[in-house]
């Protein structure tokens, strides 16, 4: 699996029903986050190797209603603190 995250930028009004269906449908989606600056909220999703990231974005996030733009980040690597 690798992850995107994508940023989401909504209708005005329509952020959180958005997210919610969003957590509701997609099952690629592990976390969204509602976030300030220029976009609403902030997904991470998790896709197959294979799976083809702009079409996912354009079929499955882009048309989700009160979408109205995203911005897709693709990860290469993951990073955390030492385990004690």
């Amino acid at each position: 699996m690798r992850a995107i995250f994508v940023m989401i930028k909504c209708e005005m009004g329509q952020a959180y029903r958005v997210a919610r269906q969003m957590a509701d449908t997609v099952e690629a989606l592990s976390e969204m986050h509602s976030i300030s600056g220029q976009y609403d909220l902030m997904g991470k999703f998790y896709l197959e190797p294979d799976q083809d990231i702009g079409l996912f974005v354009v079929e499955t996030l882009q048309t989700v209603p009160g979408v109205k733009d995203t911005y897709t980040l693709q990860t290469f690597n993951a990073f955390s603190g030492a385990k004690g």
